[in-house]
């Protein structure tokens, strides 16, 4: 599904700037409240690797609309989607110039679903189904639309599909302006947009995205090295961790910090011994039963991560940027995660905007790496 546009042809867009040219998009729209309103994932076999999603009268509707962007926006092409059940995923390929920016394109996609989402909760609120516990389509604590859902029978279930889309589009003047804006529009946050810096970022996007229903699956089955641990102290600093957390019990540790010298020695001056016998000597540790502690910044570590992983040694990685809610790691450490072989840790709360690391954080991540494994052998 990749564009056939040559790279000659392909434009990118600068992070923070209105985009109206050609480019690709990955785009996320989220139900705050991380109820499952959209789908129910299914685990057969108690496979991870099986795990689907079956779509809501809600989730359907919320995919007819973003399969109806390009008949309204014809300039826009939907790569590659995913509903979960609280969640959807989308990629978008800008095929050519548009009138207007992406962000203003997001913005009606998601009034769109607004509208969708108010209709939903006037259908669920005015409905047979038991609903003492709907005020204005706003669910509470205790039950909420959620939990109405589950005493829908399957004729109600498609009843309730048919009626939506009727009403989506007419339920402002039949009930009122007013009536219609205390309703609850589920969707009460606008969708997160995340440019494509490179064209090689397509493919391993889609691949993300593909994988969410297994990556829940696996975190729903064995829940315990995917949840954000506070307050892990190490030679007095505070981490919050994701991982396991007992490879800080290991009785050997060891850095992985590949110096710049070493890399433009053998670049600049053909010299390759001290950085492979440095990259060499960190597997062979590693193959000894020690736990190798680095950020792993450099594509030189990266390669000894790589390495790591191939041959499943566990080891601490020391990351620039805290844990968010509903944290998932990258697809490369997803496994190792799920299996107990890697700790992520952070010195840092989470910041949605950082993108880059900093030549400053790259220091601190590298001491503290050496902190934590001269500690660990005192």
């Amino acid at each position: 599904m990749t564009p056939s546009h040559s790279d000659n042809n392909w434009q990118w867009q600068e992070p923070g700037t209105t985009w109206k040219g050609v480019g690709l998009y990955h785009i996320t729209l989220t139900i705050p409240s991380r109820e499952p309103l959209l789908g129910t994932l299914l685990i057969p076999g108690n496979d991870p690797k099986e795990a689907t999603v079956e779509y809501t009268a809600l989730g359907r509707m919320l995919v007819n609309a973003l399969w109806d962007i390009p008949n309204r926006i014809p300039e826009i092409q939907v790569l590659h989607y995913c509903l979960m059940p609280d969640h959807i995923h989308a990629v978008w390929y800008v095929r050519e110039k548009m009138p207007r920016g992406i962000k203003s394109v997001v913005q009606g996609f998601w009034q769109g679903v607004k509208k969708i989402g108010r209709a939903y909760s006037f259908l669920i609120s005015h409905s047979p189904i038991d609903n003492s516990s709907i005020a204005r389509g706003v669910p509470d604590q205790s039950r909420g639309l959620v939990g109405c859902l589950t005493t829908c029978s399957r004729e109600n279930y498609h009843e309730l599909l048919s009626l939506l889309q009727a009403t989506t589009d007419t339920l402002s003047s039949r009930i009122g302006q007013e009536k219609y804006r205390a309703l609850f529009p589920i969707f009460t946050e606008m969708p997160h947009i995340r440019p494509m810096g490179q064209r090689r970022q397509l493919p391993a996007t889609i691949q993300y995205i593909i994988n969410n229903p297994q990556r829940l699956a696996t975190k729903r089955i064995m829940p315990g090295f995917f949840r954000v641990q506070e307050g892990i102290e190490i030679a007095g600093r505070s981490y919050s961790g994701v991982g396991n957390i007992r490879l800080l019990h290991n009785k050997c540790f060891a850095p992985v910090h590949v110096r710049s010298m070493w890399v433009k020695d053998a670049e600049q001056h053909g010299d390759t011994q001290p950085l492979r016998d440095y990259m060499n000597a960190c597997i062979l540790a590693a193959r000894q039963g020690t736990v190798m502690v680095s950020p792993f910044i450099s594509p030189k570590e990266k390669e000894v991560m790589s390495v790591l992983l191939a041959e499943k040694h566990p080891f601490i990685v020391l990351s620039d940027n805290g844990f968010r809610d509903y944290y998932k790691p990258t697809d490369a450490l997803f496994d190792a995660v799920a299996e107990g072989r890697v700790l992520i840790l952070s010195p840092w709360e989470h910041d949605p905007d950082k993108h880059h690391i900093s030549r400053e954080d790259c220091v601190a991540l590298n001491g503290m790496a050496e902190e934590i494994c001269s500690i660990s052998h005192s």
